[in-house]
């Protein structure tokens, strides 16, 4: 779950509070994808992540805590098939330590959450990149390019 002697630098929940509300944009395949972020309670946000199919059903969904852990934020996950069942075992989930935080930008283990344009803010729409988990030798990386929506 990281290098040894990683420290995560600091960062609380209001380090994130920019991606409040919900996103819609091109997924896997260019079929929609929706994210939506709702504000914090205490210190943790909770999100949730549905990835269309082609024509329109769901492909698979995501439930996720963006949280302080540690004096820092910590990103946990659980991914579910369309009839619910999930990805991983009962406790189990994907975790993502944050290895830097910038205005409008999260850069985690694997994961990335940035505007567009940070001089532009949240307004710009927001790019989220997940590394893959592959045998090629170059990094898989999906790459969701989001614009707020239903404001």
């Amino acid at each position: 779950m990281g290098e040894p002697g990683f420290e995560p630098p600091p960062a609380t929940i209001a380090d994130a509070a920019w991606l409040v509300g919900q996103w819609s944009g091109e997924g896997i395949g260019g079929a929609e994808a929706h994210e939506s972020w709702l504000a914090p309670s205490g210190d943790t946000m909770v999100g949730t992540f549905v990835q269309e199919t082609a024509d329109g059903g769901i492909m698979f969904t995501e439930h996720m805590y963006l949280m302080e852990q540690d004096g820092s934020l910590v990103v946990k996950l659980k991914h579910f098939n369309p009839d619910l069942t999930g990805w991983e075992d009962k406790d189990g989930m994907v975790t993502f330590r944050l290895l830097a935080a910038e205005p409008c930008a999260l850069y985690f283990s694997a994961l990335t959450y940035r505007c567009i344009d940070p001089a532009a803010g949240p307004a710009s729409g927001m790019v989220v990149a997940v590394r893959m988990k592959s045998d090629k030798p170059e990094p898989q990386e999906l790459v969701f390019r989001f614009r707020r929506s239903g404001d």
